[in-house]
């Protein structure tokens, strides 16, 4: 079974991280899924999205949940029914599921040297401490789009943007960690932060 990453950011919190190296039959073969689980995955027309959802439900079972375990808000927010939090990912091979006892986000992305055609619909204060000449300017554009992706997925409410709601401090690649903000109706809201790179990727995952 290939976990192929485990973390443990704080006390409360475990991060685990699923390399997909398995058929889409050899993953759901030993899964219980719920029934509308199973009519999405059979209604994905991506084999690659039908393993990354099936993988998911592995390290549910790494965790010690299972399917049933899981739901949905109307805003697409995942909830563990014990009441733990959860916040979920899956990039082409890899995927994450970060539990904690307080509010959470993950993301991996592949890391593409074409973020940088679109780092402007992303970034904003952020240029101020960026440069296009540094050698890792497409892996600090991917922190910051894992970042910025993580705090959404936290926070979960519509009509919130990247450019102008997120906000990531300057930090340094070899850290692995930075603060972020959300400042959203006139109120904000401070964020630890992690980051990671693996295999040509990168994870990060936020925490209250």
């Amino acid at each position: 079974m290939p976990l192929y990453k485990t973390i443990h950011p704080n006390s409360q919190t475990i991060v685990k991280i699923w390399q997909i190296t398995e058929s889409y039959d050899e993953l759901l073969q030993p899964l219980d899924l719920k029934p509308n689980s199973l009519e999405r995955v059979l209604g994905m027309k991506s084999e690659l999205h039908q393993r990354g959802f099936l993988s998911v439900r592995h390290l549910l079972r790494d965790f010690g949940y299972t399917d049933q375990d899981l739901y949905y808000d109307e805003n697409g927010k995942p909830h563990l029914r014990d009441g733990k939090h959860i916040s979920i990912t899956h990039s082409f091979t890899f995927s994450g599921v970060i539990v904690s006892d307080a509010e959470v986000g993950i993301d991996i992305e592949k890391q593409r040297p074409k973020i940088a055609i679109i780092a402007k619909k992303f970034v904003d204060y952020e240029f101020n401490y960026l440069s296009e000449t540094d050698s890792d300017y497409v892996n600090k554009l991917t922190v910051i789009w894992g970042i910025k992706e993580s705090l959404y997925k936290l926070f979960a409410t519509p009509g919130m943007l990247f450019k102008t709601h997120f906000l990531v401090i300057p930090f340094v690649m070899n850290d692995g960690e930075t603060i972020a903000w959300i400042d959203y109706k006139q109120k904000k809201y401070r964020y630890h932060t992690h980051f990671l790179e693996f295999e040509g990727f990168t994870c990060a995952y936020v925490t209250a």
